[in-house]
């Protein structure tokens, strides 16, 4: 087998392909997480009502004695109040109570199959994963730098394709500027 570009660019690609599919499909869940959450979904809904804590006993001995009252065995993240909302967040459970009524809510989640692990991909900062990574990214570099050159004639990289580029690269920095 020859070693051009083409060959090159095809083999990386298939080799690859996997990841790159994976890493678009997360990239874009994640680019959307403040409108929903690419990890977990909520299976269940249940309304509440408690007696409103004091403002100084809620804290982490409190999650801990909610959490068993309610039945679930959660590890608990955080729990704060922010606009007489108290909120608490378990790994697998948020919990949100108005402070002055004392009703509220315990949603329950899930992972959501297969788009939960792709992101963890996304977000996996192993020692192994990173150099996989690395050449993971060495490897999107060949793929762009092959791709230049597989073309010939009229739609070749020197002929038209350095205006794609051009135009491709003016737009990540014009949203860079924009965003400043």
């Amino acid at each position: 087998m020859k070693l051009t570009a083409r060959n090159t660019h095809r083999d990386i690609a298939y080799f690859y392909v996997g990841l790159i599919l994976s890493f678009a499909l997360s990239g874009i869940a994640l680019n959307h997480r403040r409108s929903w959450n690419p990890t977990k979904y909520t299976y269940d809904k249940k309304q509440i009502t408690v007696s409103v804590p004091l403002t100084d006993s809620i804290n982490d001995a409190y999650a801990v004695a909610f959490s068993k009252v309610n039945g679930f065995d959660d590890d608990l993240r955080r729990i704060g109040v922010e606009e007489n909302t108290l909120n608490i967040s378990y790994v697998n459970h948020t919990v949100e109570i108005d402070l002055n009524t004392g009703q509220g809510k315990i949603e329950s989640f899930i992972p959501t199959p297969v788009l939960s692990q792709m992101v963890k991909l996304h977000k996996d900062t192993s020692r192994w994963w990173i150099y996989f990574s690395d050449v993971f990214g060495l490897a999107l570099f060949t793929l762009g730098l092959t791709g230049m050159f597989i073309e010939r004639g009229r739609l070749s990289f020197k002929s038209r394709g350095w205006k794609l580029a051009l135009l491709g690269i003016a737009f990540p920095l014009i949203f860079l500027f924009l965003l400043s």
